[in-house]
């Protein structure tokens, strides 16, 4: 039951390093068989995407050019009021922790502390949403 519900579920993730995206991606697929429906690379690429794929939660990174993670946050909170924000970040910091969930994120998950913090943020959300 569990899986057949996260499989309906759509992710966006939001980093400017391919790397750290793909590997998010990998990791968040197998571990929770759900469907990443989009990637973008920075804040104003996660707006675009996120108003075309409707997605059911996004993985969001903090520093990244043009916009940034909080500001990013900031807008699609105000677009998709219900849609989970777990941001995703090597810059966890208590300013940074602080400015993201004041612009409406979730949770603050450190990149540092592992995909497996990621996972069992996104399954949480996920099914409490």
């Amino acid at each position: 039951m569990e899986a057949d519900f996260l499989m309906s579920k759509h992710i966006l993730i939001v980093d400017d390093s391919d790397t750290c995206r793909r590997v998010t991606r990998l990791f968040l697929e197998s571990q929770l068989d759900l469907e990443v429906c989009g990637e973008a690379v920075d804040g104003v690429d996660a707006i675009e995407k996120a108003r075309a794929l409707k997605p059911d939660l996004v993985v969001m990174d903090l520093a990244m050019p043009r916009m940034n993670g909080v500001e990013a946050t900031s807008e699609l909170r105000a677009m998709m009021p219900r849609v989970p924000i777990v941001v995703f970040t090597m810059y966890e910091d208590n300013l940074g922790r602080a400015s993201a969930l004041s612009a409406g994120a979730n949770l603050v998950v450190s990149k540092p502390d592992g995909g497996w913090k990621l996972v069992e943020s996104v399954q949480s959300l996920l099914q409490a949403a």
